[in-house]
């Protein structure tokens, strides 16, 4: 299984457990982003894509489980995935950790070898992750390693941006996402963009999508947004 592609954010104050997390998670294949506490994970998660969360429960200010169930009620986060690393290892602590949304709990001490395998775990249950490193729908295929998006075999232009979005709605079928929430999906709540150019990729997205008949795949939900599905 390839994890390239997956941007994971550590949150851990203690700087030697966090340099062994980005040194494990690095050579697994990740792309790590790592922060001590969860005031700066805010402040990262507003200007950088991220797929997972590894945040320590116990944290200076608000604590790791408070940043939990903040993200867990915010539209914006709620469907990122959450694995909670605590030295707490009471039945009742794994339970309220679960309880707010957390996808995971890994108890400290762990190896490097059990942690990438939770995290490999929780990305397969949020499909953004395959064995094979392939997204399928249909007959829509997207290899995120060779970033290259097919329809029946057929390779498809796309730029890097429209691949993004593809890669989105892909991971997300059959939900309506406002084009705000596309926005700050796929070019990231740091970027200031107007709405409009949301329905401008959408477009250009449809008309690559019509040679292949396949331009009913994203929907116009009106007075919302988009929805992709091959339900039609």
């Amino acid at each position: 299984m390839n994890m390239t592609n997956l941007t994971i954010l550590v949150v851990e104050d203690e700087e030697a457990i966090r340099e062994m997390l980005v040194l494990a998670l690095e050579q697994a294949g990740l792309t790590v982003v790592a922060v001590a506490s969860a005031e700066q994970a805010l402040q990262t998660l507003a200007e950088t894509m991220t797929d997972l969360l590894l945040l320590d429960w116990m944290l200076p200010g608000i604590s790791g489980i408070e940043l939990a169930r903040r993200l867990k009620n915010d539209a914006g986060y709620k469907e990122m995935p959450i694995i909670l690393l605590t030295a707490r290892g009471e039945e009742e602590d794994k339970i309220r950790g679960l309880e707010i949304g957390a996808d995971d709990y890994v108890t400290k001490p762990f190896s490097p070898k059990e942690l990438i395998a939770r995290i490999k775990a929780v990305m397969r249950r949020s499909g953004k992750l395959s064995e094979s490193g392939l997204l399928n729908v249909g007959d829509l295929t997207l290899d995120a390693e060779q970033h290259r998006l097919m329809i029946a075999g057929q390779t498809l232009e796309v730029s890097p941006t429209e691949f993004r979005l593809m890669q989105f709605f892909m991971t997300n079928p059959d939900k309506v996402y406002s084009r705000t929430h596309l926005l700050d999906q796929v070019w990231g709540r740091s970027v200031y963009i107007e709405e409009r150019t949301v329905d401008v990729h959408i477009r250009r997205l449809r008309k690559i999508l019509s040679a292949y008949g396949r331009e009913e795949l994203i929907q116009t939900v009106r007075g919302f947004g988009y929805r992709f599905s091959i339900a039609g």
